[in-house]
């Protein structure tokens, strides 16, 4: 549970909260020196950089939500002219902003990531033009009495927004919050950190230089979304959620004696897909990996292909891991998962199936005939087992491949004698020249 919290909290606050953390603190401890026209290019640069990389890297719903931004402040920009006292255009504009922007955000959050076909883009680009004419009529029939001196000192230190838009921005959080607690997505925390940073701006926008820092750094949360996004798919398995093969590649290279490697392989899992299809075996691959994510000891698990995994336990040897490993070997056999029982692509469709249906109903009675469908639909329990091989470092300089081969042996030993098992390597089944290559 607690490596759950820290994960999530990462995932949360990296980069997304760590750069408006760093926005606000250059903001009140006056170390930024950037004139005016400076940032309002860095924004910009931010805004239509982000466009490029989400248009290039398919991300419609960043994309939007730059968009969005960008119509926001062009509208407060274009219509305020400085002026946001009570009753001026640059008032109702900065209003209709604190409405619109959170609940465009989201609506985006709550989109399918669909490209940018016509199809998809072209309802939500409808969307953001017809806001954008409602606001500019809006804005052209408001009063456009100018403030008093009173009016615009106070507008120098912040703007207050309206009860509702207050009420809109924190509801707006709350789901943001809620939507990337259950998808876990760089998007979706980048799209929450991104409003905070709008709303700050809002609240600053009579001071311009203050306002543009915070869109500056709204532009480019959404902007290192893409970029961390990116990096996940790089470097974690879409499917079951765990490091990929590159990221195990790369952990070895930064692995120090003493350590150990675990070689993980699903008992039979052609058997699953061949029998009950691929749905079913991406369910056991899911399974095997939520058990593989809570391995005690240090352990550190990857998906290295198919339904073969790998764990990295730094600083431990075989000694020390091997209860561990049974550990986790004994919880996935206990993790059983039911599925519904016969597949409904086995039944025959068309007139014979009617016409069989026809016949057994007139020689069944309804008894047998509802008995029957309870079994029809009956859930079927699925047992899955591990099996493990397990080999360590012995000395300072080992070659990290001659120990993952080492553990691959000792699978395929541990699949011989009966599967669901671990299995280590051992003097006897070791290779000529295995102890002088530093496995254990």
């Amino acid at each position: 549970m607690w490596m759950w919290i820290k994960s999530t909290l990462k995932s949360l606050t990296l980069p997304g909260g760590a750069l408006l953390l760093t926005t606000v603190l250059l903001a009140y401890s006056g170390w930024l020196t950037l004139a005016l026209p400076a940032l309002s290019f860095l924004y910009y640069c931010g805004l239509f950089g982000g466009m490029l990389l989400a248009w290039r890297f398919h991300s419609s719903r960043t994309f939007f939500a730059l968009l969005v931004l960008f119509l926001a402040q062009q509208a407060i920009a274009l219509f305020g002219g400085g002026q946001f006292a009570p009753g001026t255009a640059g008032a109702v504009a900065v209003q209709a902003a604190a409405v619109l922007v959170p609940l465009n955000f989201v609506l985006i959050a709550l989109m399918q990531e669909r490209g940018f076909t016509a199809s998809s883009a072209a309802p939500v680009g409808l969307m953001l033009f017809v806001q954008f004419v409602i606001v500019a009529v809006l804005c052209r029939t408001a009063e456009r009495s100018r403030p008093s001196a009173a009016h615009a000192y106070h507008a120098a230190a912040s703007i207050s927004l309206p009860g509702y838009a207050l009420f809109i921005f924190a509801a707006a959080g709350a789901t943001l919050l809620a939507r990337f607690l259950f998808t876990r997505k760089p998007v979706d925390s980048a799209l929450l950190w991104s409003l905070s940073a709008f709303f700050l701006g809002l609240r600053f926008t009579a001071t311009a230089r203050t306002s543009t820092l915070y869109s500056v750094a709204a532009a480019c949360i959404l902007a290192a979304s893409i970029v961390e996004n990116s990096y996940l798919l790089a470097y974690h398995d879409e499917l079951t959620g765990l490091p990929s093969r590159r990221a195990f590649n790369d952990a070895l290279l930064r692995l120090q004696h003493p350590y150990s490697i675990a070689v993980v392989d699903i008992d039979h899992f052609k058997r699953f897909n061949d029998t009950y299809g691929h749905d079913t075996g991406d369910q056991v691959l899911r399974l095997v990996a939520a058990g593989l994510a809570r391995v005690t000891g240090g352990g550190h698990a990857y998906r290295c292909g198919g339904e073969e995994f790998n764990i990295l336990f730094p600083g431990k040897n075989t000694f020390e891991v091997v209860d561990h490993l049974e550990q986790l070997r004994a919880a996935i056999q206990s993790s059983e998962f039911r599925r519904r029982g016969g597949d409904r692509r086995q039944v025959p469709r068309g007139s014979d199936r009617r016409s069989k249906r026809s016949r057994t109903r007139n020689r069944v009675r309804k008894g047998d005939a509802i008995r029957e469908l309870a079994q029809d639909s009956a859930q079927t329990s699925l047992s899955v087992t591990i099996s493990i091989g397990v080999a360590s470092s012995t000395k300072v300089g080992a070659d990290p491949g001659n120990v993952l081969e080492a553990a691959d042996k000792a699978l395929y030993r541990a699949k011989a004698n009966g599967r669901n098992r671990v299995e280590t390597t051992s003097a006897s089944s070791r290779r000529p020249g295995a102890k002088a290559a530093g496995i254990a």
